[in-house]
């Protein structure tokens, strides 16, 4: 029986589909020739399917029209090849982030090492330029940089067990707490007493870094928090949970840094 479905119903049932299949986004934006952020507006129930896209999808992720419009559509039952599928979704990206300690802390460092001279450079400024770094580098290359979890909280995306990590590197000489008078508040920053390790880091990692210490790292703490509140990440996490990385795909300008349409036309 055929239903006249809603789009976040369509979207629902092309992102089930896709992942089972094993495809991220940017596979499957590819294969049915549209741009990544026009299929993230499509999953998200956000953008309409015209009826070419939609045989496409259907070519691609192995349903049939009829069976996809209909009220009793199974996902599990109406996906062809679901042994290769279940294959593929073995290797599929794994987007869970896990915590690099050592990475992260020549991140931070290094940071601290560019920004030793800018007084505007306090906590909530250096919690803001972790944060880019990580989401822009996964948006980049689809994996993470130092696998930190961020959480949504009033002031913006906070790194998860950085007090942890403070308190060592403190502990072990590699970074000094201070307290100093900006603009008539007290503000904390860290004053790095060692050096980063490149060696750890990869060319592609220290070039998402530089380039967002060149564009944020002259901000106030109050323009940088007000911009990664803008940022689709952000906006789409409820206040308190962790933020899911795959967000950073729903991007748009000026936030986005990868160039999606430059990918398709290449097809």
């Amino acid at each position: 029986m055929s239903i006249k479905l809603s789009q976040n119903q369509i979207g629902q049932r092309i992102t089930q589909l896709r992942k089972i299949k094993g495809l991220s986004q940017d596979d499957l934006a590819k294969r049915v020739k549209v741009s990544r952020p026009s299929l993230a507006q499509i999953e998200l129930g956000n953008r309409s399917v015209d009826v070419l896209e939609l045989q496409r999808l259907s070519l691609v992720l192995g349903f049939s029209l009829d069976d996809f419009m209909s009220d009793n559509f199974s996902v599990g039952q109406n996906v062809e090849d679901r042994t290769e599928a279940k294959s593929k979704k073995t290797d599929e990206r794994i987007s869970a982030p896990t915590l690099q300690v050592t990475k992260f802390k020549n991140v931070l460092l290094y940071i601290l090492e560019r920004c030793a001279g800018k007084p505007n450079v306090g906590e909530t400024v250096l919690y803001k330029l972790l944060y880019f770094c990580d989401f822009n580098y996964y948006e980049l290359y689809e994996e993470h940089l130092t696998g930190a979890k961020y959480r949504k909280l009033p002031y913006g995306p906070v790194p998860q067990k950085l007090d942890t990590i403070i308190g060592q590197m403190m502990e072990k000489k590699m970074i000094k707490r201070i307290k100093t008078e900006y603009y008539d508040k007290m503000q904390t920053r860290y004053i790095p007493l060692a050096k980063a390790d490149l060696t750890k880091l990869k060319a592609s990692e220290k070039e998402v870094i530089d380039k967002v210490i060149e564009q944020l790292s002259d901000w106030s703490a109050a323009a940088i928090s007000n911009y990664s509140h803008k940022d689709m990440p952000w906006l789409a996490s409820k206040e308190g949970e962790e933020i899911n990385y795959e967000l950073a795909f729903y991007r748009d300008a000026p936030f986005s840094v990868r160039n999606y349409g430059d990918e398709i036309e290449e097809q």
